[in-house]
């Protein structure tokens, strides 16, 4: 049936239809409405938050790093007031233009231009990269009006670290950088990605980076769409991070790393009141000013190839065999076990055992025992450790802190290796033997040993306490045990080091010039490869080590020291010139500064003015063909690992420890095998000096 339509049908239907599509709309209405009323009270502070965002920039301030300071309270590490220029590079629209426009206001050379590639390179995506500090004025300003053309750069007033000595205290303090990803994954601190921040990266450093960070600032400006500052609107200081005061004096640290002057050596100072240690130096060494900015190529170079290995901390990584300075401490063993120092010893020219002859170093004849340390004599020592036996010393050579770790802040150190016959079973398997015990006893064989080992030794010897070094200012270490010597026995062992120096010793022309004050000391010579004649050959990787230790005044010890130069050869000749002048500055600096000026001029200048010499030769030859630079884990496991590897160690003097507390040994040579000590040719006939 067809449906009808009238007018009230059809007026009836639209009416119904108007009213389902009004509620529709009505309630979409209500909807919205009620929607913009939730969004305009509900969340009003979250859009305002937004909005207010569009207009204004919030930044972090890095906040400046707290002090570094030596015992007078001169600055180690200080901040300086910097204009400097960062990149973000995800922020970068062109990263190559960007890159070669910077390269050409900063006046950048290729190899510096090509660092700036590799570190962005290298960098992630929101971590900032630093292009340049230390600009003046006019090339900062000349950078800030080129922002609207160079997206992600970020030119930006601060503070940097500044290191007043430079390469004096690179091992010592370390030195700060940009955060790595891995370390920013590891905090997840937006700080660490702030333009211009740096954190500790080694050293000192390192150990107190929360005391020395400080609490960042902020910075409120109010910006366009595109992002232009338009005014600052607030400010919020940084809070300045904590001083650490170090027992370090930074003048003699200073003195002590330049007056090694071209050797490769270390210098350790300890006060023997106390146990601080006042110097603790290892040259060469990196400059850390640089270091801040990140390596660059060629300077990675430069220390790279250096055979004087510059990345290792000689003070306390470098282990080496003794030689003679260990015969102080043997003679102390040896009258704890009933041998009177008045009991004489001739010498023939050497030591007669079984088939074999041990050679010393001269015909001394005959020589009680004050004797043989001022002569140095081998047969002597080697007489009575074959009466007494070597497990005799060994624990006197522990007590005086040889083949020890101390307690020290941001030192890496290492063991090294004092041996006796248990040691000896658990390490080779092999009973020890008597010409174990003849080369150990003149600190040969298998004996390793630090400076800082040496340092402690030598300032135990003269106080005739247990000192424990210290770094911190104020917060002495307690000493351990009562050493187990008397005072009659301590003065028989320094007696015969007073006359080394001040008599007819191995080191008599290194007598302080000082009227009323005398040093006492022991010389040493430490054989590398083989036997040498003083180590008087061309090859500089084949000479004997020379080492020194000493203290002063002789009648009231007050400092003590010791002083390890690699390959100086004769030990009076390269390491006790060294102790003296050192030795000098504390009594009186204004001499010892003065004869350092005059030797510097011969020497091409200061650290630092030598570096910048030898960067400058290195550029101009290598430019940015260089290989490209270590990162930043490379630098340090550089820093943290032996330099060199059996049987390199051999080759280059830096003996590595491959376990807790023992030692390896250098080897005859690259073609032969590594033998123990005793097995060796001219192991047993080493140095009397």
């Amino acid at each position: 049936m067809k449906q009808k339509f009238t007018a009230s049908s059809l007026r009836q239907s639209f009416d119904r239809r108007t009213f389902v599509v009004g509620a529709i709309q009505g309630g979409i209405g209500l909807l919205l409405a009620a929607r913009m009323g939730y969004i305009a009270v509900a969340e009003n502070a979250k859009y305002a938050m937004e909005s207010e965002s569009n207009r204004v920039n919030l930044s972090l301030i890095p906040p400046r790093r707290g002090w570094i300071l030596d015992r007078n309270g001169a600055p180690l590490a200080s901040n300086k007031a910097d204009f400097r220029v960062d990149i973000i590079p995800e922020r970068l629209a062109d990263k190559v233009g960007e890159v070669n426009a910077l390269a050409g206001l900063l006046k950048f050379t290729p190899d510096k231009t090509q660092d700036l590639r590799d570190r962005l390179a290298q960098a992630a995506r929101f971590q900032p990269v630093q292009v340049a500090d230390g600009l003046d004025y006019d090339t900062f300003a000349a950078v800030s009006v080129r922002l609207p053309y160079m997206p992600g750069v970020i030119p930006q007033r601060g503070f940097s670290r500044y290191y007043p000595s430079g390469p004096s205290v690179g091992h010592l303090i370390g030195y700060v950088g940009a955060a790595t990803k891995e370390e920013f994954d590891k905090e997840k601190n937006p700080l660490l990605v702030t333009p211009g921040f740096k954190l500790g990266k080694d050293g000192l450093e390192k150990q107190y980076e929360q005391t020395l960070r400080g609490i960042p600032g902020a910075r409120r400006v109010e910006v366009t769409a595109s992002g232009r500052i338009v005014r600052d609107l607030d400010t919020r200081e940084d809070v300045q991070g904590q001083s650490i005061k170090l027992t370090i004096d930074a003048a003699l640290q200073d003195y002590a790393a330049r007056r090694i002057g071209l050797q490769s050596a270390a210098v350790v100072v300890i006060d023997c009141h106390d146990g601080g240690i006042l110097a603790m130096t290892s040259m060469p060494c990196f400059d850390p000013n640089t270091f801040a900015n990140g390596i660059g190529r060629i300077e990675w170079k430069m220390l790279n190839e250096d055979d004087h290995i510059p990345l290792l901390n000689k003070a306390v990584r470098g282990l080496y065999p003794p030689g003679s300075t260990v015969k102080p401490l043997a003679s102390l063993a040896l009258q704890i076990h009933g041998v009177s120092p008045d009991e004489k010893v001739n010498c023939p020219g050497g030591f007669q055992l079984g088939s074999r002859f041990f050679r010393c170093d001269a015909r001394h004849g005959v020589l009680d025992m004050r004797g043989a340390i001022e002569h140095s004599c081998n047969t002597y020592f080697w007489t009575m450790v074959h009466r007494v036996g070597y497990d005799a010393i060994a624990p006197v050579a522990k007590e005086l802190g040889l083949g020890q770790e101390f307690d020290l802040p941001g030192v890496n150190q290492r063991y090294g290796t004092i041996p006796d016959s248990a040691w000896k079973m658990r390490r080779y398997k092999q009973q020890w033997s008597e010409a174990d015990g003849l080369n150990a006893v003149i600190g040969q064989g298998y004996v390793l040993v630090s400076p800082l080992q040496l340092a402690v030794m030598v300032s135990r010897i003269a106080s005739g306490r247990n000192l424990v070094p210290s770094l911190l200012f104020g917060k002495p270490r307690q000493p351990g045990p009562t050493l187990p010597m008397s005072p009659e026995q301590f003065g028989v062992t320094r007696d015969g080091m007073f006359r080394v120096v001040n008599q007819s010793g191995t080191a008599a022309g290194s007598k302080l010039e000082i009227p009323g004050i005398t040093m006492s000391g022991k010389t040493g010579t430490a054989q590398v490869v083989k036997l040498t004649s003083r180590g008087a050959v061309s090859e500089w990787k084949a000479r004997d080590h020379s080492l020194f230790i000493c203290f002063a005044p002789s009648e009231a010890p007050r400092y003590a020291m010791a002083v390890v130069v690699e390959h100086g050869g004769f030990g009076a000749s390269a390491a006790a010139p060294i102790a003296r002048d050192v030795m000098t500055c504390l009594f009186d600096p204004t001499k010892a500064w003065a004869d350092l000026l005059a030797m510097e001029k011969t020497w091409g200048g200061t650290p630092a003015e030598r570096m910048a010499a030898k960067y400058k030769a290195f550029a101009a030859q290598y430019g940015a063909s260089a290989p490209t630079a270590a990162s930043d884990a490379a630098v340090q496991a550089a820093m943290t690992q032996p330099a060199t590897t059996e049987p390199a160690a051999a080759t280059t003097g830096v003996i590595t420890d491959v376990e807790r507390g023992e030692g390896t040994q250098a080897s005859p040579g690259p073609a032969e095998t590594s033998p123990p000590p005793s097995a060796r040719p001219g192991a047993q006939e080493s140095s009397a000096q």
